[in-house]
């Protein structure tokens, strides 16, 4: 009978227990030799480095051991130690940083065939640079361009050390879906892949050597990191380096078959793809070529589902597709349907995502309980083109063609009724989205040459499309926690690496491979560009600043100030070197009109106030006279993505969001992983609490530490979770953030409960915020982390939770004639939720 290994056995125990088990291990030749625990000890305590004092080596070995079969292969023997530290993640993040140098150890094998160990280590690593550069150009993957650079000048820039920077997560989404390989041999190293990402980004500098190196001393860093496209395709043959594409699909059967194609070449090549879907005629609608009736829209968006399902995009991440539709279509209900899990399964989209785009007439009369008409496009077609006091003047008239008989097709409903039910699938499916049409036109400096019929994938991109036009969004993002020294923001650092960041994101415009015309054409004419933010809640931790303290609203918006005005004189200062962009001319840039001064004018057209007001704190005249005189390289400059698989590989928190957990295991399509709190297991260190039966308890609790008994209080408020905080403050963030934004910010509502009255104020307040568009709603999950290892003695065999199921949303409105002001000083945040999150679903976008 097999020995069980116990923990606190001698190494001496461990290896008697081994060798009855198996004993062999086979090496890529097929020999056997004896497996040494000796070793494995020793390459462990080489893993543990600085931390060897933080972990148990003992532990590790052991935990491996059950994990190795006789005669196992030394891959598989690698694998196993990886697997054997990163299963005490939740006891120490020093493991994590363990399993981490034990994959980097694996991959440094399996591309140079020699040990990390090996003396001539450094030599090896430089030399892979230019060893992967030929090899992936003989493979056919890279450009051809790449051996204009001369490698062995840029080996001797690599900085061996950052390797170090990454962490398990990091290192493991790089591994499996970053490092360059053909036919499964790896030839790229960390440091290399940086590298050859820079030199990607560099073809037309100038000075290409110089670039290279300063873009790769940027990235590597951590300090900015662009898009995984970018990351993924930088320096390959086909560079299809942007995150996302939208475009407009016009209502005739030619171009819509041609918007399935699109969308399929699109996602092919890695990008994300939104569809505006508004212009097509609703059930019922006369076609008069053939003389029949149409099926409607919902009909073609299966087509669009179906055709999303079938692409895996460049090999590495399911295709995602969004849908928007706007509110007054005549088949907005079916629409809400969509991703309901019960109906007609002809007409469910499971696979595709969908978002309501809301013009800001139909919210107003939400607010004063008034009736709301649906058209059919095709009797209005001008509707969906217009915004503002245009659109609220054509709609009224419309509403009185209706009914004089002149517009056949419609339908008068409650405009709360409607809202009642946007709400409810909203909470029940997490779709569709909610996008506001009105404040991404009006606020949009491109509303000279067209019209923004819808957000993007992650809503955070707010362009113009037509059906000669597809937008495109080339994303990059700063980590706001590279830029915490001292205990300060340093705003030199983080000014010099917005002004790179800037010129790397402009250089993606010309280098892109563009899988259609349409998208080409829009982005050389117009150039946009989308420089976003990570590690907030990083910086804040640093900084001491709670997610909900006083304090927070102006810090987040003089930072965003800064960043924004660096950000546009960046992009003027490449109009200056470059010229402006080829459709400045009558933007709102050239009129002298920023981001800023844009909640003014919607102010002015919704004819309602803006709670948001601009509040400059630095010398804009500057950049407003630079602008004036040189104009801009870029149409739009700055948004907020999501960053959720370069926020992993940063290891920092995505975006601009609190700590969804303090403890949880995190899905992907790169595997499972368990995320813990470092910063707060490093302030619990730092009062000696961290210990066993913390751990325990912390796990019992899911990674909440508000019902732990010994933490102060201090703490517990510094490390509250998503949704412990009030949902409507972290709207009046996003706000302050946003007031500095040209496009928009990905906006995830963190809702715990089941209050309908407080999801609608949430939404209500977030648009009276001026805030363009919102993201996925989240509610708390009903899985727990996993407490096999608690003692069910101390903890009990089961635990105890509240299972609630949705409050209706039906009697949720009543009277909100109530000033706005007191609907904002209401927090309603009280009642358990049993409902999955899928932050932890790999299929998610938000998880990739």
């Amino acid at each position: 009978m097999e020995q069980e290994i116990k923990i606190g056995t001698t190494l001496s125990d461990v290896g008697q227990a081994y060798t009855r088990r198996a004993g062999t291990v086979r090496d890529k030749r097929g020999d056997q030799q004896n497996l040494d625990i000796d070793k494995i000890r020793s390459t462990i305590l080489w893993a543990a480095d600085i931390y060897s004092a933080d972990i148990d080596v003992s532990m590790i070995v052991e935990e491996a051991v059950k994990n190795i079969f006789d005669d196992i292969s030394l891959s598989g023997l690698a694998d196993a130690l990886v697997l054997a530290s990163s299963a005490f993640i939740e006891l120490d993040p020093a493991y994590g940083y363990i399993s981490s140098r034990l994959l980097f150890k694996r991959l440094f094998k399996r591309v140079t065939d020699y040990s990390v160990k090996d003396t001539h280590y450094e030599v090896l690593y430089r030399a892979s640079l230019a060893d992967g550069i030929h090899y992936g150009v003989r493979c056919g993957l890279f450009d051809k361009r790449l051996l204009d650079f001369d490698c062995f000048y840029l080996s001797e820039h690599l900085d061996l050390s950052r390797d170090n920077l990454l962490g398990y997560v990091g290192m493991r989404t790089l591994y499996e879906r970053y490092f360059a390989r053909y036919e499964e041999k790896y030839f790229e190293l960390p440091q290399v892949f940086w590298m050859r990402v820079a030199m990607g980004l560099s073809y037309n500098e100038p000075n290409r050597h110089e670039s290279a190196i300063r873009f790769y001393n940027l990235i590597s860093t951590l300090q900015y990191v662009p898009g995984t496209p970018t990351l993924l395709h930088s320096g390959l043959v086909r560079p299809q380096l942007s995150s996302c594409y939208l475009s407009t699909v016009e209502d005739d059967l030619k171009h819509i078959f041609k918007s399935y194609g699109d969308n399929a070449q699109m996602s092919k090549y890695s990008g994300g793809v939104a569809n505006d879907w508004s212009n097509i005629r609703a059930t019922g609608a006369e076609i008069k070529t053939i003389n029949i009736e149409s099926q409607g829209v919902v009909p073609f968006l299966k087509i669009a589902n179906d055709t999303t399902a079938a692409i895996n995009r460049s090999g590495k991440r399911r295709s995602a597709t969004v849908v928007y539709l706007e509110v007054w279509h005549l088949e907005i209900e079916d629409f809400l349907d969509l991703r309901r899990n019960t109906g007609d399964e002809r007409r469910r989209t499971h696979d595709i995502n969908t978002a309501s785009w809301v013009p800001d007439l139909f919210i107003k009369r939400v607010l004063e309980d008034g009736q709301w008409t649906l058209f059919s496009p095709h009797e209005v077609p001008d509707l969906h083109h217009i915004y503002g006091h245009k659109f609220e003047q054509r709609y009224i008239a419309c509403e009185e063609q209706a009914q004089k008989g002149i517009i056949k097709l419609h339908k008068t409903i409650p405009a709360r009724q409607l809202w009642r039910k946007m709400l409810s699938r909203l909470f029940e499916t997490g779709h569709p989205w909610i996008t506001f049409k009105d404040p991404s036109n009006i606020r949009s400096p491109q509303d000279h040459v067209g019209v923004v019929h819808s957000s993007n994938l992650c809503t955070e991109i707010t362009l113009n499309t037509s059906a000669d036009e597809i937008a495109v969004c080339n994303l990059g993002s700063i980590n706001l926690s590279r830029h915490i020294h001292n205990g300060v923001l340093d705003k030199e650092s983080l000014a010099q690496t917005i002004h790179t960041a800037i010129r790397m994101l402009d250089n993606v415009i010309d280098i892109n491979f563009y899988p259609v015309p349409e998208a080409q054409n829009s982005n050389l004419r117009h150039r946009p560009i989308g420089l976003g933010l990570m590690g907030l809640q990083d910086a804040l931790y640093m900084l001491n600043i709670n997610f909900d303290s006083p304090e927070i609203l102006t810090f987040v918006s003089t930072t965003m100030e800064f960043i924004a005005y660096h950000a546009i004189l960046a992009s003027s200062e490449l109009a200056k070197e470059r010229g402006a962009y080829s459709s400045y001319k009558g933007s709102k840039w050239n009129r002298g009109i920023f981001p800023q001064d844009t909640l003014e004018l919607l102010e002015k057209e919704r004819g309602l106030p803006i709670t948001t007001k601009k509040n400059e704190t630095l010398d804009w005249q500057i950049v407003r006279a630079h602008v004036a005189q040189y104009g801009m390289r870029n149409s739009n400059v700055m948004a907020i993505a999501p960053t959720a698989t370069i926020s992993n590989i940063s290891g920092c928190f995505p975006c601009i969001e609190p700590a969804y957990k303090n403890l949880y295991v995190k899905a992907n399509m790169s595997g499972e992983f368990t995320i813990i709190n470092k910063y707060l297991v490093q302030d619990l260190k730092n009062i000696n609490a961290w210990n066993k039966d913390t751990i325990e308890m912390l796990k019992y609790y899911d990674g909440n530490i508000q019902m732990i008994d010994g933490i102060p209080q201090e703490l517990k408020n510094k490390y509250k979770e998503a949704f412990d905080l009030d949902p409507i403050m972290q709207v009046h963030i996003t706000a302050q953030l946003g007031k500095w934004i040209d496009q928009s910010i990905s906006h995830n509502v963190f809702l715990k409960g089941t209050s309908g009255k407080l999801l609608h104020d949430i939404y209500i307040i977030g648009w009276f915020a001026g805030l363009k568009t919102f993201y996925y709603l989240r509610t708390l999950g009903a899985t727990q982390i996993e407490k096999a290892t608690l003692d069910a003695k101390k903890f009990g065999f089961t635990q105890k939770r509240t299972y609630e199921t949705f409050e209706s949303v039906e009697p949720m409105i009543n009277d909100h004639s109530e000033d706005i002001n007191a609907i904002q000083s209401k927090s309603i945040i009280n009642v358990q939720a049993a409902r999955a999150c899928s932050l932890v679903d790999p299929d998610c976008e938000s998880c990739q």
